[in-house]
């Protein structure tokens, strides 16, 4: 009697078998989560799955970030990255290892954080001088709106203008980057020619403030100029001397009803 006792109680204490991961990364209770995430056997599909929990513990995630079997997978990098529930601690130095399309797709995606897309931009950014330019004449094409500004000063002429026809760049930027004292030649010239950006007012006053300015574009301009307007443009431009004497006499010879 004693030694099946014994034998019942050894039965008893034993481990269980392991459970089944598909089943174990539906549970709700967060030790069992936690089981799940650092099972080596996670595959990619079922790290995947796992991240599609709107639901899941941040010290879920945590875990998963640290299962190797499943973060050799870029999907699930970015999935950790991208998780609302992701600690910043965690996605940020993921995020620093993405992929220059990878960090673009986060600018893009309405569903993130504005800070975090920002950083994404930020790393992205930072990158732009090493990357190729195949690579950067795709991200003026279809980045986001910071990425897109921060190529318009590109060195290749073919670069600033396809960052000019991206569909997010905005009037405020084109105009900040005119503005700069380190703008080039190339995206003056663009601007100025450009269909759309050289009829906008924030940037054809821009485009007076920039040295570079070609003098037959800036008499262009300045003639379809309120008085007042075209004074406090001036007061600021980086124009030669010439070409902003040239200008304020064709102010002053305005006739008197226009000068307002």
């Amino acid at each position: 009697m004693t030694q099946r006792s014994t034998s019942n109680s050894n039965i008893r204490h034993a481990d269980p078998p392991s459970a089944n991961l598909p089943d174990l990364i539906q549970e709700r209770e967060p030790e069992l989560l936690l089981k799940a995430a650092s099972d080596l056997r996670m595959t990619e599909d079922l790290a995947l799955t796992l991240l599609e929990r709107c639901d899941l513990p941040h010290l879920v995630i945590e875990k998963l970030s640290k299962n190797s079997a499943a973060m050799k997978h870029r999907k699930v990098q970015n999935a950790v990255v991208t998780h609302p529930r992701t600690p910043r601690h965690v996605s940020l130095p993921i995020t620093r290892r993405l992929y220059s399309f990878e960090l673009m797709q986060i600018a893009l995606t309405p569903t993130i954080a504005a800070d975090f897309k920002m950083f994404a931009e930020e790393v992205l950014i930072s990158r732009l001088e090493s990357i190729s330019a195949g690579e950067r004449i795709a991200l003026a094409k279809r980045g986001s709106t910071r990425i897109a500004a921060a190529l318009l000063n590109d060195a290749e002429r073919r670069i600033v203008e396809a960052a000019l026809n991206n569909p997010y760049l905005t009037e405020m930027f084109v105009g900040k980057a005119l503005l700069k004292e380190e703008s080039s030649q190339d995206l003056v010239d663009a601007v100025c020619h450009h269909s759309k950006w050289s009829l906008r007012r924030e940037v054809r006053a821009a485009l007076l403030r920039n040295g570079k300015t070609p003098m037959a574009r800036a008499v262009a301009i300045a003639q379809g100029m309120s008085s007042m307007a075209l004074r406090d443009v001036l007061r600021t431009s980086r124009l030669p001397q010439n070409v902003k004497a040239y200008l304020e006499r064709m102010l002053e010879e305005r006739p008197k009803a226009t000068k307002v």
